[in-house]
């Protein structure tokens, strides 16, 4: 059973459905009637946005309106004895909880995706994508991420440059890498400076740069007894903050720290196999045994992606637990946990490589399987899996309809049973993700494999297509997000920035040719090097501190901007203040 919401304007002339509830077959007369009646007793009247709101727009604030349904004074769900409910708690969650309201999500305009499909897409050039087209059907946050992916592709292409002719050259020679290292620190402090330019100009364009958060709407998961808001004197849920904070230390961060414990102890057996393979070629050189010497880098790739998946589910399900009451702080909490583990699941062993047993040819090794590994990884589970699952499910779906219609139109039913059937859309996260790695594998470590900054080019572009093509035809479409900026991956790629500036800086004092300068005292070059890191970290902040974050024409607009709002505000207070000037007299 389906239902969909649909605009209208003041004289009830309907307009296409923009977002469908599917119900369960099972669902009773008595809950739907209930539902349909709360939908409508919290709808607002309104125009139909025509030329003034995009249907994304529509689309978000219909799930805003759903979102905030919240029980009154229901003991449980009309004909679901079992299905309790009680002041403040989400109805929208409670149905889908029990089976009741089986999913909820916009529909595709077919004529819109097919112009944004062919300008995106469907013709390879080497060209900027159409950001502004993606962000009018998908909203600002998703326009954001590819904006960001296709920057950070484009800042990449230096560093594949500088790379190409070292490997080409200077490939044998692993120690003389301080030249690519010293490279890889302007780069990487250089590069997020200017991409908060690019944002804020996106941003500005798409009128969100000046986006309020102050007062936001308590997340749909939010569960609590119902209570008014001392800001807005509204009714919403309230959870105490020290039961949050007792569950956040009591059990959240002991269980990270546990998983972080199997991470490093997964890292040691993948030692005793590198060691086991080495002797093992020692023994007996020859092609199998030169081949052996891989296994075990190509198995702990393929762990370290098993154990990131594993880990990203679980912290999702104690982030949840946690009930955070806004989408931002849900959203701070579980990237830091995600963020934490993967960091040291993804680079812990490089860095016991480079640091502790300094053996440069291993980490060359070690970094071009993982990246190789995790790269050949991610397209099969991004782009070939999701697109031959698409074409299986497409090509019964079209034998089906062909029966009934012939070459007729397919009816809408039809269509919107086509779009139940696709895929549901995460979200961002684990694209920022996938990025955030990459960027710590050509900012940490490329300067003893410089052909890191060439592979993640070729990942990035195809990244690109095999994005563009999956939100067009795998996934359902998304619900818009409103954006500023990426929010806090901005943070987390800062945050890997000025780890690579001091990785960078240790291993340059690793160096033979550095070293050298310091032959008879470990201590000067160890003074030198963290002198030069903290110049460098000085750099970075006088940088961040020197390039504006929005650039100077559009802080002029948005000043402009404001002089006109109060300008505008005082003529239309002061005929008020003449009438009661005139009354006083």
């Amino acid at each position: 059973m389906q239902m969909d919401l649909r605009a209208s304007d003041a004289g009830g002339a309907a307009f296409a459905p923009l977002v469908v509830l599917e119900l369960a077959t099972h669902a009773k007369e008595e809950a739907v009637t209930w539902l349909l009646g709360r939908i409508r007793d919290d709808e607002r009247n309104g125009g139909d946005g025509d030329g003034f709101l995009s249907a994304a727009e529509c689309q978000y604030i219909i799930k805003h309106e759903l979102d905030t349904l919240r029980a009154r004074d229901e003991a449980h769900v009309p004909g679901y004895p079992k299905a309790k409910l009680y002041p403040g708690k989400s109805i929208i969650r409670r149905l889908q909880s029990h089976s009741i309201l089986v999913q909820v999500f916009p529909l595709h305009d077919k004529e819109e995706l097919k112009r944004l499909s062919f300008s995106w897409y469907r013709r390879i050039k080497l060209s900027f994508q159409p950001l502004d087209d993606i962000r009018h059907y998908f909203g600002e946050g998703l326009a954001l991420y590819f904006g960001f992916l296709e920057y950070f592709t484009f800042a990449l292409v230096p560093m594949a440059l500088v790379g190409i002719p070292y490997y080409l050259f200077d490939w044998e020679n692993y120690d003389k890498y301080v030249l690519i290292a010293v490279f890889n620190l302007v780069w990487s402090t250089v590069f997020l400076e200017v991409w908060k330019r690019c944002s804020a100009t996106l941003a500005y364009g798409w009128g969100t740069l000046s986006r309020k958060m102050a007062f936001e709407e308590p997340r749909p998961g939010f569960h609590g007894v119902l209570g008014l808001n001392p800001v807005t004197g509204r009714e919403e849920p309230i959870y105490p903050n020290a039961k949050r904070q007792l569950r956040i230390y009591l059990v959240s961060v002991p269980f990270v720290l546990l998983c972080l414990y199997l991470s490093l102890h997964v890292m040691m057996i993948y030692f005793s196999m590198e060691v086991w393979a080495l002797s093992a070629y020692e023994a007996e050189p020859g092609v199998l045994s030169s081949v052996l010497l891989f296994v075990p880098s190509i198995v702990y790739a393929v762990v370290i992606e098993a154990m990131n998946l594993a880990y990203r589910y679980a912290a999702e399900f104690l982030t949840d637990w946690e009930n955070h009451r806004l989408e931002s702080s849900y959203q701070n909490h579980l990237v830091l946990k995600v963020l934490v583990f993967n960091f040291v699941n993804c680079f812990a062993s490089l860095f016991y490589i480079a640091f502790v047993m300094q053996d440069m040819v291993l980490l060359r090794q070690s970094l071009a399987t993982l990246l190789i590994t995790s790269q050949i990884l991610n397209q099969i589970m991004e782009a070939f899996l999701p697109y031959w699952l698409q074409r299986r499910r497409n090509k019964k779906a079209h034998r089906r309809v062909w029966r009934v219609m012939g070459d007729k139109e397919l009816p809408f039913r039809e269509q919107v049973q086509l779009e139940a059937d696709m895929s549901t859309y995460l979200g961002t996260f684990d694209d920022y993700l996938e990025q955030f790695l990459l960027f710590g594998y050509v900012s940490l470590f490329s300067c003893v494999y410089p052909l890191a900054a060439v592979l993640v080019v070729l990942n990035n572009v195809t990244e690109v297509y095999s994005d563009a093509f999956k939100m067009c035809h795998v996934f359902k479409r998304p619900f818009s997000v409103p954006a500023a900026n990426i929010g806090v991956w901005q943070l987390a790629f800062e945050t890997m920035s000025v780890i690579a500036v001091v990785t960078n800086c240790a291993l340059i004092g690793l160096s033979p040719q550095v070293q050298a300068y310091f032959p008879e005292s470990d201590t000067h070059l160890i003074l030198m090097v963290v002198s030069v890191e903290h110049v460098l970290l000085a750099f970075k902040c006088i940088l961040a501190f020197v390039i504006p974050d929005v650039p100077k024409q559009i802080q002029i607009k948005l000043a402009h901007l404001e002089f006109e709002s109060l300008e505008a505000l005082k003529k239309k207070v002061s005929p008020s203040v003449c009438v009661c000037v005139c009354v006083c007299v």
